[in-house]
Parts: structure tokens; sequence; C-alpha cells
């Protein structure tokens, strides 16, 4: 009897894929990789580590249970060898294909042998999907072949450098082998600071958005969402850049006296953009003169020695001088 074990992106896909019948375990794969540190040179575990105490200091959970959480996750795909076969069940934008890297470079390192070792990925969202399209998707299923292993081994190093010019070089190579990747690639890059004015496009979307008048955060985030070709940020990183903008200085928006972005956000916090604001949005000001840099983007740890920005017209990232 075959035995089978589905490893996804998360837990809402796990429950349509439940409701869909699909036979053997689920492990679902929580993290938010495009987010925070995943520095060079760990194993899985120690990476783990590292992830799950980023995820507990932006005050994402209980600490135990994010611990657990990611050790529990780590002993299941350690233990995928009881399996006869492993479905990598993934999505077309940047949060899956950086998670559908980190899985295809761990097998590269653990070679299945015995087990089978397949995936579907689709432009399929799957934790919006119906039971039907989970069970359609099916048909889509391709075995995991060495071309897969050696191009997702690759990229995820390239990730995980301290320098950003590996990943963005992954622009120039065939990549077809994972279809979305490309435009993954592409996406993380248009993340890191404009040049101009030092926001990333998920932040330059955001104060866009209030500046045509969205007050409501709610309502900013959907439709922020609205702008991405294949939506990947959840609103709790996308809060974080809010309260980004919120605490600089000078500030870049603001909410009235005496109150607090919270998630939920709740009716009487009502964003506005600021004078200064207006100025960085319009490429007068650069957001990076406005703070100390501090952020990690895969390997990269973008501070004021180290500050990498994208120029969205010739589409290159450059360092910037100190």
């Amino acid at each position: 009897m075959e035995t089978i074990l589905n490893i996804t992106n998360g837990d809402c896909a796990v429950k349509i894929m439940k409701e869909a019948g699909i036979p053997g375990k689920f492990l679902p794969w929580r993290d938010v990789l495009h987010d925070g540190p995943v520095p060079v040179g760990l194993t899985l575990v120690k990476l783990s580590e590292v992830r799950a105490q980023f995820i507990i200091d932006r005050g994402w959970g209980e600490p135990g249970e994010i611990k657990n959480s990611f050790a529990d996750r780590d002993r299941e795909l350690h233990s995928f060898r009881n399996y006869s076969k492993v479905i990598l069940w993934f999505e077309h934008d940047l949060y899956d294909q950086l998670q559908l890297l980190q899985i295809l470079d761990w097998f590269a390192e653990n070679q299945p042998e015995t087990t089978k070792l397949s995936i579907i990925c689709t432009g399929q969202y799957l934790g919006m999907a119906t039971p039907e399209q989970i069970i359609e998707l099916i048909q889509y299923e391709d075995i995991v072949t060495e071309k897969h292993l050696v191009l997702a081994k690759k990229a995820w190093a390239a990730f995980r450098s301290p320098s950003p010019e590996e990943w963005q070089q992954l622009l120039h190579e065939d990549t077809s082998v994972l279809p979305f990747l490309d435009d993954a690639i592409f996406r993380l890059l248009e993340e890191y600071p404009d040049c101009k004015s030092g926001l990333s496009r998920t932040a330059q979307k955001a104060l866009d958005i209030i500046a045509k008048g969205e007050k409501r955060p709610g309502k900013l985030f959907g439709k922020y969402q609205g702008t991405e070709e294949k939506r990947f940020m959840g609103d709790s990183s996308f809060w974080v850049i809010l309260q980004q903008l919120l605490a600089s200085n000078p500030a870049l928006i603001k909410l009235p006296p005496g109150k607090q972005l919270t998630l939920p956000a709740r009716p009487d916090q009502e964003l506005s953009i600021t004078s200064a604001g207006e100025k960085v949005l319009a490429g007068e000001w650069n957001w990076l003169d406005m703070l100390v840099p501090d952020r990690w983007i895969g390997g990269v740890h973008l501070t004021q020695e180290n500050v990498w920005c994208w120029n969205p017209d010739s589409r290159v990232l450059k360092k910037r001088a100190s």
C-alpha cells in the first residue's frame, strides 16, 4: 500500500486538501522566508532555530508553540523515508517558491532513494481553491528530477548569500525547470530599497494607496494585494512595513493623536500621509537618509554600511555608498 507525505505551504491548504480527500499525511511548511534572516552555513535544524526566534521576536505567536512547530516539522521531514512517496504541493508566488527551494535543496542533500519525490506547482492558490480544484491539480504531478534539485540547490545558496549578486545573476540563467522561479527572483529584488526613494515596492505601493485617500489599514492591505501579480505577503509582514513608515524620523505616515496600529486594526486607526511621505513618494527625498537600515532579505543584512538598492529602470541592484 502506498504511503504518502504531502508537504504544502500552510494550514489553509491542508484543510482544503483534507476536504478533497487527498490521501496521506500532511506537513504544512509554515515560514515567511521572504521576511527576516535566512543566513548561509546553517543546517535545517539550526536555521529553524534562527527562523523561530525571528518569528518570536516579531510577536507572531507564543514562543514555545513556535519552537515546537519548527521542531516537529523538521522531525517529520527527516522521517520521509518512512513513506513510499513525498508530494510537494506549492504555488507560483514568492512565498511558496522560497519554501520550495528550501525543501528541494534539503532533498538534494538527503537523496530520496526508494521514496518517490514529486511536485505539483501551478498558478492555483491552494488556500483559495475548492476541493474540486485541488483534485484537478493531481493531473499536474511531475517527478522531481536531478535538474530540479541542482537548480534549487544553486538558487537556495544564492538566496542565503550575504551578497545579493548571486540571486540577481539567476535572472540570466535557465530556470525553466522551475517555471515560476524567475518571477519570484525578480519580485524579491523589488523588495530592496529603491535607489531614488529608498522604498521597497511594497512600501511604495502602501504609501501610494494612502496618498490616494485609503485611510483604513484593512482596506489598504486589500488594495495592496490587488497590485501584486502573484500575491505573497501576509498581513503580519505588511503591518511591520506600516509600523516602519510610522516610526521613521520624520514619519512618512501618521495616525490620529494617541492611536496605535494594531492587528487587526480598529475603526479609529485612520492612516494619512505626511509631508515627508509625500516627498519620499515623489522621489524628492530618500527614505534611506531618514533611518538606520537593519533588515534582512535572505542572507543579506541591510545595514548602514551594507545597503543595496534597486534601480527599477535598469533592473539592476547596486551597492549604495555609505
